[in-house]
């Protein structure tokens, strides 16, 4: 492995869930302690399952791995860290603050940004006190800080007081409150990170070209700010050997062999690994050894019992077409579809927005991804269907200029200058494209209006806390008493919003679509359904490897129908990429023929 040549003494994995960081990170402590080394593991990820991967307990306090000599790991809460860390920022303003300060700066603390930064917090020590890991020739940290949280960080302290003076626009500077103090430390932190002797960051992403993309732009959002020392793995590429006598692996292999050849240039620069996929879960020590290892190794945990060459059914579910049907009964609305990257919220957006117009229905499709290349899936205009493409680089400008002419006019040049820091601060894209949302948003009384990634809870209660677009739409009306609707307000109605989650039947994407879901109910707003996209279950497969990885989706799949969704809908994983307006008709269309794996 690449990665692994002359490792240098911290190691950081990182990238989005469900794509191995938990799995690689824990293999590599294993492979490092077995060759001598003294090895520490630290899990900063809120959906880590390390305990569970070695079969002992690990929490906030360093363990010895019994069953890996040299091995030791720690697993840091981040939402534990995060509780702490509020209590110590708004304990001591409680009373003493009027209470209306005090709810928004429990809000600004209440979102993804403090959950980074007090997990950040929590490790900083391990980075820069080398007292408390004296003992260990290598760290491995599952879970890297982000590019935003790294910029975070970096903003100077004085606008605090000044926010909270209401001089400032709603953003995420609010977890940085009280931080002054610990600004040195945390400068050894970033130095640190930014030491190529000293770290090493490892990219995990899998070999799809939405997935390769996002990677792309995590390694140079990182480069950008000095964390230039970077390796690549590309995790569960099938292995050509399966492909025989099954059409649909043979056409995976394919599809993945192509998202490789076409590999962003910036990632073709760096090394570059890649790890074959495997049947097995990855738990245990005898799973975790071969993780790292050839492609061979694929079949070797493959439960004999399930190596005959009939395929069981495929899942009984729900399909997204019954889905379709129910929001078809109104005749308009807002549809939001939300989840992690890479889990394809766009071609389900695409699919949802091309079955409704093919219905005879008025639909406006809009995203705001960066990454989604509408017109390259829907290949055609169609009837009934308006598409739209927010750029959030250019709305975000859009954003800080009008603060900037309207909050900044009657500020002195201190004042402006904080202000035009706050404005730069990373969740300030997110309001931005809320803005541009929210005009789209209108056109939901009289049509049906799908978008593609949606504002998160978090980011919503800012808003709503701050009532920045209560405030805005009543300026907009031309009667003081004239009655408006918000944003917001429409969000919350369940008559005029349908949020559909999507996921993927993996252990990862389907704790952090809860997390999301938690975060929304908090704001308000009720998810009306989950999506578990690109299922093997729901499949009919020959390959021995896909057919035992099917196996294991239906734990995931039985979670979301009896533990977290109301509704729900299963869509296969398909031979042919769903691009096109006929072929993603057929995701949501039961009466069209589908997308067949012995028709490639």
């Amino acid at each position: 492995m690449k990665f692994l040549d002359h490792p240098p003494r911290f190691l950081f994995f990182t990238g989005k869930g469900g794509v191995g960081k938990t799995s690689i990170a824990c293999a590599t402590a294993i492979q490092l302690a077995e060759s001598g080394k003294r090895v520490l593991l630290v899990s900063t990820d809120p959906a880590s399952n390390v305990g569970q991967v070695f079969g002992v307990t690990i929490g906030n306090q360093v363990v010895g791995i019994e069953a890996v000599a040299g091995l030791s790991a720690l697993e840091i809460d981040p939402q534990a860290a995060a509780q702490a860390y509020r209590d110590r920022i708004v304990g001591p303003v409680r009373g003493v603050l009027p209470e209306a300060i005090v709810k928004g700066i429990e809000e600004q603390l209440s979102g993804a940004c403090t959950t980074e930064i007090a997990a950040f917090d929590e490790f900083t020590a391990l980075l820069t006190d080398s007292t408390l890991t004296v003992d260990f020739d290598h760290i491995v940290f599952d879970t890297a800080p982000t590019g935003h949280t790294i910029r975070l960080l970096q903003l100077p302290g004085a606008w605090s007081g000044f926010l909270e003076e209401g001089k400032g626009d709603a953003s995420c500077l609010g977890p940085l409150a009280g931080l002054e103090k610990q600004r040195s430390q945390y400068k050894a932190a970033v130095d640190a990170l930014a030491d190529g002797h000293r770290t090493r960051l490892i990219l995990v992403a899998r070999a799809q070209i939405a997935t390769l993309r996002e990677v792309a732009r995590t390694h140079e959002e990182l480069a950008a700010i000095g964390l230039s020392q970077q390796y690549l793995v590309v995790n569960g590429v099938l292995p050509a050997s399966e492909t025989a006598a099954d059409p649909l692996a043979a056409a995976i292999h394919e599809r993945e062999q192509a998202a490789l050849a076409r590999i962003p240039a910036v990632l073709k620069r760096l090394p570059c690994d890649r790890l074959a996929l495997k049947s097995f879960n990855l738990v245990g020590l005898t799973a975790l050894r071969q993780l790292l290892g050839s492609a061979d190794d694929a079949m070797t945990e493959i439960d004999p019992a399930h190596t005959a060459q009939t395929s069981p059914a495929p899942l009984a579910a729900p399909d997204l077409a019954t889905l379709v049907d129910e929001i078809a009964v109104d005749g308009h609305g807002l549809v939001m579809l939300m989840g992690k990257g890479g889990v394809g919220k766009t071609t389900l957006a695409a699919a949802l927005a091309v079955e409704l117009a093919s219905r005879g229905y008025p639909v406006h499709l809009s995203t705001s991804d960066p990454a989604a290349h509408l017109s390259d899936t829907l290949d055609a205009a169609l009837e009934n269907l308006t598409v739209s493409q927010i750029d959030p680089h250019a709305e975000t400008e859009r954003y800080r200029q009008q603060v900037l002419e309207s909050q900044g006019a009657s500020l002195d040049a201190q004042g402006r200058a904080l202000l035009e820091e706050d404005l730069r601060s990373p969740c300030t894209e997110e309001i931005a494209v809320f803005q541009a949302f929210s005009r789209v948003i209108r056109e939901a009384g009289k049509k049906f209006v799908v978008m593609d990634t949606a504002p998160t809870g978090h980011t919503l209660l800012l808003l709503d806390a701050t009532g920045a677009y209560h405030r805005e739409i009543a300026r907009q009306s031309r009667n003081a008493d004239e009655h408006f609707t918000t944003p917001m307000m429409q969000l919350q109605d369940p008559k005029q919003t349908k949020v559909l989650l999507v996921t993927l039947a993996e252990t990862t994407p389907v704790l952090e679509a809860a997390n999301l879901q938690a975060d929304l109910r908090r704001a308000g707003i009720e998810p009306w359904a989950w999506v578990v996209n690109n299922s093997i279950a729901a499949t009919t497969v020959v390959s021995p490897l896909l057919r035992q990885r099917a196996r294991n989706e239906l734990r995931e799949i039985d979670a979301v129908a009896s533990r977290h969704a109301k509704r729900y809908a299963v869509v296969p994983l398909l031979a042919e990429e769903p691009i096109g307006t006929a072929r993603l008709r057929k995701l949501a269309n039961r009466e069209a023929e589908p997308v067949a794996a012995d028709g490639m």
